[in-house]
């Protein structure tokens, strides 16, 4: 069945500009206060993740630990969710109950997306009733690039109507779209279709979260708001592994969206060697010296 969607009309994409001002961000430097309060915001915008052929109940079990307490001896927030593969959804609720920290895994044949679409719908809707809160999709690349853009929108609408009350992140692998006008558009239909937030990458793909990508979309979200007044949340995912690069992550958002997206409810980062670079950051604050990273867990 043809789709009645349309194309949107999106801003051509000036790459070169684009590519400058997401470099003038890599000279912030932020320091002293605003910096731990900074750290501290990281923390709780972190999907902590483990999304490998190895995973067990014991590795999940873990991490869930982690998230619950990421420092042991200091103080600092739980992170903003743990992301399982689907059959490890049950272990994260048993290991989570009783916290605020949500419950993220892929579903839609994460990463490839390979599967028909009453396949991916069946696997969200399974994950959901394993209880999952969000569900991280892929869309379909093959059909973008092909121009097949009403596919591609009814099939990430089917998606977010399989998660019920869960929210939908829309994963674009903006590492495959080639051009930065793709993904402004690969955005734009993300959102019309009704995604909660839109995010970079899977991981697996590269190259990962870019600071000149990540504005595009953020340019995508504010202009989205500014014309409907509705909030969409970003996530970059991949790449971002120290506390020095999320921090300038920050400082994008804010000036691109502003205070209110300076939240875990709108921005995350899909990035799980992060927190322990943070940890170090916090402990060197506290004590003036870096904590060896042999006593932190692995994550």
């Amino acid at each position: 069945m043809a789709s009645d969607y349309v194309k949107p009309r999106v801003p051509t994409v000036d790459k070169i500009a684009a590519d400058e001002r997401a470099a003038k961000f890599k000279q912030r430097s932020i320091k002293t206060t605003a910096k731990a309060a900074g750290l501290h915001l990281i923390i709780s915008m972190i999907d902590l993740t483990t999304l490998e052929g190895s995973d067990t109940p014991g590795k999940v079990r873990m991490l869930c630990r982690k998230a619950r307490r990421p420092m042991p001896d200091g103080d600092c927030p739980t992170v903003g969710a743990v992301c399982v593969y689907p059959p490890m959804v049950p272990v994260a609720v048993e290991e989570l109950e009783g916290t605020d920290i949500n419950i993220a895994s892929v579903a839609t044949y994460f990463p490839s997306g390979q599967a028909s679409l009453d396949e991916r719908v069946e696997e969200v809707r399974r994950t959901v009733e394993l209880g999952a809160d969000e569900i991280d999709m892929v869309i379909n690349r093959g059909a973008f690039l092909a121009g097949e853009y009403g596919r591609v929108h009814d099939e990430i609408a089917a998606t977010k109507k399989a998660c019920g009350d869960a929210h939908l992140k829309v994963i674009l692998e903006t590492g495959e779209l080639q051009t930065y006008d793709n993904v402004r558009l690969a955005s734009q239909i993300a959102i019309d279709a009704g995604g909660d937030f839109i995010k970079t990458s899977t991981g697996k793909v590269s190259p990962k979260a870019t600071l000149p990508v990540t504005l595009v979309m953020l340019e995508t979200i504010r202009d989205h708001f500014l014309k409907t007044g509705k909030m969409v949340g970003m996530k970059p995912a991949g790449g971002i592994s120290d506390a020095k690069l999320a921090l300038r992550y920050l400082a994008m958002v804010k000036e691109t969206l502003g205070d209110a997206w300076l939240s875990p409810d709108w921005f995350r980062f899909g990035a799980s060697s992060l927190l322990n670079d943070v940890l170090m950051q916090l402990e060197k604050q506290r004590t003036g010296r870096y904590h060896s990273d042999r006593y932190l867990s692995i994550s």
